[in-house]
């Protein structure tokens, strides 16, 4: 198979021409990284269905029959969201472009690769799995075990060098998922302390991360998620409103790891912190100046991501390194929710900036207490 690298990123507005293009098998990251570009998947992506889904069946919330998108919510009743019905669905509440409410379904599970997409299929897929072979113990608790991590040579049968070698910039794709002095065990160790010091699970983090996909497959599959517009605006989550844009691409980019997960959209998520929480940082980190705070705030509020997230995050307790497409843990559980702002200060106190930021260079640098220096 023929292959091309972009040598610039999405940054600098560099593209291969369409006709360079037409001759190759397209796997696309939303990094403009390394593509393998497909005549069937170039053109606009192929309508998710032949036919129109059938209107789903209302569900019961709090003792209340409520309509499910795209049918919207009556004004004034209030619902918690993230939530579960009474016939046990998992749902969000959210804004449409429109300015109305509305119940999305977006349960985590196992389901079909049901949607066209191109000349593929995307769906649910694995949701639930876990790579209990080469982790047991994350399979078990839900964390690595140390001692498991420092003796992995090999993840899914391919040996770590070589996940790292795909993973680092310009290889697998442009950005890369790892930075270029990162390695995955490194990674994975570094990210597995920071989730066991936010008192959290690697499936807690996962789980917000599989809702927001969950939702645009409902989209997509309604035909209300195209290449440039998207239906919902926003969702409510734990409290907080998370601001939603998502882009088609016109293909796929492929794991690093030998597995079928694979990323055809890009994703940002963002919120605003509000008036305590913001008094509550610029007290705490007096000590920044003025843009080193405001660059903090965005790495704990502001994220960019695809679908490859969340099934990297269960299966591996992945994050990606430190690169544009990490899902950090810290803005993971600050975005949606999942600890109140002091809690997670706690964990890391006056640390944060240099938690959000730091490089997770050696295996070796992990092991024991939270290095907090600086690797820039």
């Amino acid at each position: 198979m023929c292959k091309k690298v972009l040598e610039s990123s999405k940054k600098s507005g560099c593209r291969v021409s369409i006709q360079a293009m037409s001759h190759y098998n397209l796997r696309l990251r939303g990094r403009w990284g390394l593509l393998f570009a497909a005549t069937a998947a170039i053109g606009a992506a192929a309508a998710p269905s032949d036919a129109t889904p059938p209107a789903p069946a209302p569900v019961t919330i709090r003792e209340k029959r409520v309509p499910v998108y795209p049918g919207t919510l009556l004004s004034g009743l209030d619902l918690p969201s993230p939530g579960t019905t009474i016939e046990g669905h998992e749902y969000l509440v959210v804004r449409t472009a429109a300015g109305a409410r509305a119940v999305v379904l977006v349960t985590v599970e196992n389901g079909p690769l049901n949607l066209r997409y191109g000349v593929e299929k995307i769906g649910k897929g694995e949701q639930l799995k876990v790579n209990a072979a080469g982790f047991p113990t994350l399979a078990a608790s839900g964390l690595h075990s140390t001692t498991e991590l420092e003796r992995t040579t090999s993840i899914t049968g391919k040996p770590v060098a070589d996940i790292t070698r795909l993973g680092r910039p310009g290889m697998a794709s442009g950005i890369g998922f790892l930075a270029e002095d990162e390695d995955i065990l490194s990674v994975l160790q570094g990210d597995n302390e920071l989730v066991r010091r936010l008192g959290l699970k690697h499936p807690d983090l996962a789980r917000p991360l599989f809702h927001v996909w969950n939702l645009l497959l409902r989209q997509y599959e309604l035909g209300k998620l195209g290449r440039f517009k998207d239906d919902v605006g926003s969702f409510r989550y734990h409290g907080r409103e998370v601001h939603l844009r998502s882009q088609r691409t016109k293909g796929f980019q492929e794991s690093i790891f030998n597995d079928e997960i694979q990323g055809a959209f890009d994703i940002e998520l963002w919120r605003d912190l509000d008036a305590d929480e913001r008094k509550f940082l610029d007290a705490a980190y007096a000590h920044l100046s003025a843009a080193e705070r405001e660059a903090m705030l965005r790495r704990l509020t502001r994220l960019r991501t695809g679908e490859m997230e969340p099934y990297y995050i269960m299966r591996y307790g992945f994050y990606e390194g430190h690169t544009e497409y990490r899902v950090d843990p810290i803005a993971l559980a600050v975005l949606f929710g999942l600890k109140p702002l002091a809690e997670i200060e706690k964990a890391f106190p006056a640390e944060l900036d240099r938690a959000l930021s730091k490089h997770f260079t050696t295996k070796s640098k992990m092991q024991g207490a939270f290095d907090t220096s600086t690797q820039r």
